[in-house]
């Protein structure tokens, strides 16, 4: 095996798919991110039985797949959640309750100025500082502190969401954009 044909230069290519598909399977980005890590531990240490020339992808995944059962298989034996913190990540909101509010949010979006818009979606949404996004679009930071602060008043003016109304969403992308805003008592 060259150093050209090393297949372990290959597996950096499939991180974006296998981490979609270890969410797919988890529903928790952590322990996705945890399993993706084993995955790749178990395949750099036994790279010596994959068959240069054949699918990466697909023996990845098997791997993947694999260490997901395992791991559901250990979960079983394993001892009870006393403080019931593992038992409350269990639960979950029926998905259409997400999806309809998700649907409003994105009408409502779509309703900001495109600089408000724009704003929002670096602070909140991306995790961009204020000063990263300032700098981005060439504006002082106290403008895009204002532009996100009057997107968040809007945003809760066209959901018709009041400040003693808990807002409840499924979506983690949509509570970081309202984060910030008076109404989001959650």
């Amino acid at each position: 095996m060259t150093a050209a044909s090393d297949p372990r230069d290959e597996l950096v290519e499939h991180l974006p798919a296998m981490r979609a598909f270890a969410i797919s399977l988890t529903r928790n980005g952590s322990i996705a991110d945890d399993m993706v890590q084993d995955t790749l531990v178990k395949a750099w240490t036994n790279i010596e039985k994959f068959e240069v020339g054949t699918n990466m992808r697909a023996w990845l995944f098997t791997i993947l797949r694999n260490t997901y059962y395992s791991n559901r298989r250990k979960a079983k034996r394993e001892v009870a959640d006393v403080d019931g913190v593992f038992t409350e990540s269990l639960a979950e909101k029926p998905a259409h309750d997400g999806h309809m509010q998700m649907a409003d949010f994105r009408r409502a979006l779509l309703q900001l100025k495109d600089e408000q818009r724009e704003a929002l979606l670096l602070v909140g949404a991306s995790g961009f500082s204020y000063e990263e996004a300032a700098e981005m679009c060439g504006v002082a930071v106290g403008t895009i502190k204002s532009r996100t602060n009057r997107a968040r008043a809007q945003l809760a003016e066209i959901m018709g969401l009041n400040e003693d109304e808990p807002l409840e969403m499924t979506d983690d992308a949509t509570m970081s954009v309202l984060s910030g805003s008076k109404i989001a008592s959650f």
